[in-house]
């Protein structure tokens, strides 16, 4: 999904989440921002072995709790 947002925006500037590339489910076209699958995000951070209480206590503590400026990414809270 992210090679086809790099080329279909190329002339955009985005902000990407180290290591969550595979938990990009597309791109708000009004503030070209990237939107992530939080569930997605979770068992990502999951194939560590940690537990999911502790990849949701590091996800909400240390990714999706920043603001890192207008192109800060969308979290899209999908998970069960």
């Amino acid at each position: 999904m992210l090679e086809e947002i790099i080329d279909r925006y190329e002339d955009e500037e985005l902000l990407i989440a180290d290591g969550f590339n595979d938990a990009i489910i597309g791109i708000d076209e009004s503030s070209m921002r990237i939107i992530y699958s939080v569930s997605k995000c979770l068992e990502i951070l999951q194939e560590d072995n940690i537990s999911y209480e502790d990849a949701f206590e590091y996800f909400t503590y240390n990714v999706s709790g920043g603001y890192v400026g207008d192109k800060t990414p969308i979290w899209c809270w999908d998970y069960y």
